[in-house]
């Protein structure tokens, strides 16, 4: 145990983070990896690999995403910063080439092979952007001059615009959602919030009319007509799990489910585990998001309170994808489960987004200061007495 007397780095980090949040990452880290064991083997005897394939796989993208995860919690706000512009920059050029040497999967160009792996650009993308965004919507509530909102709104077309172009129209939902909650809390006007909502529903228009896939799959989910199966075999396997599931190992419609090591792992968990276990880990997420809000409703420093409040946003409305989708609630879409589901991108960068948060929530000098400072004048929530 390290004691509040030390005065090293490791000493001063440890007092200074937000142990809860750090326990819930790990927490889902680890559900993530017993997971593995029941998800992934059936996959890899389906495609003639080693039984353990995937977890073995799992287990070693742990190793850099734990480290990924805790190193960037040692960063500064202006480091988190810094380190976001930079991914930022590089993930940009990426997505532009991905367009031109990415491998195609299923008539999508998402992934750019180096020598043995396979990097998603877009799952780095989105901390990045976010903490740009916020830094850019934080600019401009510091000096009304600059022109930040509308820089973030550049950013945004141009990054939703590489990612139509792959096409990869979940991420661009996703993206969309959380950059629209972040312009919100900057205090967009009640036209631009008519404006936005237009813009998404002639965005699904367009989709639904020019993309196949798309309008297949919302024709699919409307009517339930067409190739449902693995919808309908997730659906199943949450049926038969009950409340408490029949037990690790003994799943059986895991075994025809195709995607049921990423996309899908939600039902294996309901079915082997039960739907009360399916609920702690949605409540993880919840506690996640609601933590990570209550910071940001706290704190004083417009760039902090943004980018925390975005960057839970991301994990919160990812996982809402990942359920819904696997409930039947939304239409079918290839989306990770953060922490959870089998990519060493996803879980990478979703381990980068762990790190910004927790960087970004670490009680400094600063930030001790102001919490005394509204204690004592009796004003809540970071809003200063007057």
């Amino acid at each position: 145990m390290v004691s509040r007397a030390e005065r090293g780095p490791l000493a001063e980090w440890f007092w200074t983070i937000d142990r809860f949040f750090l326990a819930a990452f790990i927490l889902l880290l680890g559900a993530g990896f017993m997971l593995s064991f029941a998800a992934s083997p059936a996959v890899a005897e389906r495609i003639g690999l080693d039984t353990f394939h995937f977890v073995e796989r799992h287990a070693l993208f742990m190793l850099p995403s734990i480290a990924v995860m805790v190193g960037l919690s040692f960063l500064s706000p202006r480091q988190v910063r810094r380190t976001a512009m930079i991914m930022f920059v590089v993930m940009l050029v990426a997505l532009v080439l991905v367009l031109f040497i990415g491998m195609e999967v299923k008539g999508s160009r998402r992934w750019i092979s180096i020598s043995a792996l396979s990097i998603q650009p877009s799952e780095f993308m989105k901390p990045a952007f976010v903490v740009v965004c916020a830094w850019l919507f934080a600019e401009h509530q510091r000096q009304p001059d600059i022109p930040g909102n509308l820089f973030a709104m550049i950013l945004f077309v141009i990054v939703a615009a590489l990612l139509v172009a792959e096409p990869d129209l979940g991420q661009t939902i996703l993206i969309t959602a959380v950059w629209g909650g972040m312009f919100f809390m900057a205090g967009m006007p009640w036209v631009w919030i008519i404006l936005m909502a237009g813009g998404a529903a002639g965005f699904l228009f367009f989709a639904y009319n020019v993309f196949p896939h798309v309008a297949k799959r919302i024709d699919q989910f409307l009517t339930g007509e067409g190739n449902t199966f693995q919808v309908d075999t997730a659906h199943e396997a949450i049926t038969r799990g009950g409340f408490f599931g029949m037990g690790p190992g003994e799943g059986t419609v895991k075994r025809i489910l195709p995607d049921s090591h990423t996309d899908f792992v939600f039902s294996v968990a309901a079915e082997e585990f039960g739907i009360l276990f399916c609920m702690l880990l949605v409540g993880l997420y919840l506690f996640v998001v609601m933590r990570g809000l209550n910071h940001a409703l706290r704190d004083r420093n417009d760039f902090t309170r943004f980018a925390v409040a975005g960057l839970v946003l991301q994990i919160g409305f990812q996982s809402i994808i990942n359920i819904g989708v696997n409930l039947e609630l939304l239409p079918a879409k290839g989306m990770t489960l953060p922490l959870i589901s089998y990519g060493g991108s996803s879980q990478i960068a979703i381990c980068v987004t762990a790190g910004f948060i927790l960087a970004l929530t670490r009680q400094r000098p600063e930030t001790r200061a102001q919490e005394r400072s509204l204690f004592r004048s009796g004003s809540g929530y970071g809003v200063p007495a007057e």
